[in-house]
């Protein structure tokens, strides 16, 4: 198992609150993690048919058969549990009791959030980051990492991406898809989302891409939700705050894992990644991943904005720093031009709540004179 970088956070977290609940997509090492960290905790997987029908009829029996504390495994199969989780968390007043783990946020949070209010801590596990394989001695180029995908699996069995990520699309984004949303025409939300994989890092207009999948706005809107819900895409929404009424309001799309996105548009080897008409989207997705998963590592909610006006002027990331925020500029190139730092330039005459600007891009740690860093891809996430 490759070390996780969250692993510190959950234990700090276990210590202070009765249940922590590990959110994230599939397949992206939350059992593997909870697992190989409490060793020492009882263990029930709610994917077990046997063991979810139990929990639906039963719920207080079920919980009754684990005294020590316990993992209860894709909690989302069974959310009639929560209620009598709370009872009994308020009964024995322990830290540490529970871990639930679970797969979507669109069937959980909100049970979670009623029932479990003040009592549960909720993490969010991504794929592995860059960080994780760099220490783990697994250094390779933007392409490499962009292709081969963040999936533990992926890494741990050396399994070719192209084949895993196809299954990957089968197994689970098509199941948990049909399970959250009646689709009567799966080829039709194929269609949609190969559509959104073109307009990776794009702001997204919905009746345009609803055009041209043949479909409502409405429905694009709620295929979406079900994509964030599911950990799929993130959403980046944009700062719009003291920028005036001139601002760009639509959000932008970028997939949680290259390795899908890049499944998604045909791209069958890192070459081919570094020569696709959308290298730039494909770096910045990487770039944009790397930072989601520093801050959900550090226990912080993921929050990153872009900026972009009716005027030209535009920024790839804002992240909220105190009262004002650093801005991220991603690019592709390897050697640095000085043209690269034209929009961190702008930005600063823009608005005074500029704390820090970064450079991400293929080339080596620099330090300019203005105050603006340079940093190699594989260093995104020091910005956080």
């Amino acid at each position: 198992m490759i070390p996780r970088a969250i692993s510190p956070e959950l234990h700090t977290l276990l210590s202070e609150y009765p249940v922590v609940t590990v959110l994230g997509p599939r397949q992206a090492g939350k059992t593997t993690l909870v697992r190989a960290e409490l060793p020492e905790y009882d263990y029930c997987n709610l994917e077990h048919p046997e063991t979810r029908n139990l929990a639906r009829e039963d719920p207080k029996a079920l919980l009754a058969t684990y005294s020590q504390p316990t993992i209860l495994d894709e909690i989302q199969r069974a959310p009639e549990l929560l209620s009598y989780i709370q009872v009994l968390v308020d009964e024995e007043q322990h830290n540490g009791r529970y871990v639930l783990t679970g797969s979507s946020q669109f069937e959980i949070h909100q049970a979670i959030t009623q029932s479990l209010a003040g009592r549960t801590a909720i993490l969010t596990l991504f794929p592995l980051s860059i960080e994780e394989l760099n220490h783990h001695g697994q250094e390779s180029s933007a392409w490499e990492h962009a292709y081969m995908g963040f999936l533990p699996r992926v890494h741990a069995q050396k399994q070719r991406p192209s084949t895993a990520y196809a299954n990957y699309y089968q197994t689970y984004v098509e199941r948990d898809v049909r399970q959250l949303v009646n689709i009567r025409d799966m080829s039709l939300f194929e269609r949609f989302i190969r559509l959104l994989a073109g307009r990776v890092g794009q702001c997204l207009d919905k009746s345009s891409l609803a055009g041209d999948v043949g479909t409502s706005p409405r429905t694009i809107a709620n295929w979406l939700s079900i994509l964030e819900a599911s950990f799929l895409v993130y959403r980046l929404p944009p700062y719009f705050r003291n920028f005036g009424k001139r601002v760009i309001k639509s959000p932008k799309y970028y997939f949680i894992d290259t390795g899908l996105l890049c499944y998604l548009l045909g791209i069958r080897s890192p070459q081919q990644a570094a020569r696709d008409p959308l290298v730039g989207a494909i770096f910045e997705n990487l770039v944009v991943g790397e930072i989601i998963k520093a801050q959900a590592n550090k226990g912080i909610r993921p929050e990153i904005y872009f900026f972009r006006d009716s005027n030209g002027a535009e920024v790839d990331l804002l992240i909220p720093r105190g009262s004002g925020f650093d801005a991220v500029e991603i690019k592709s190139a390897t050697t640095y031009r000085q043209s690269l730092l034209k929009s961190l330039n702008r930005i600063e005459s823009l608005t005074p709540e500029v704390a820090s600007r970064y450079l991400i891009y293929r080339g080596e740690r620099l330090d300019f004179s203005s105050g603006i860093k340079a940093l190699p891809f594989d260093a995104a996430a020091s910005v956080i």
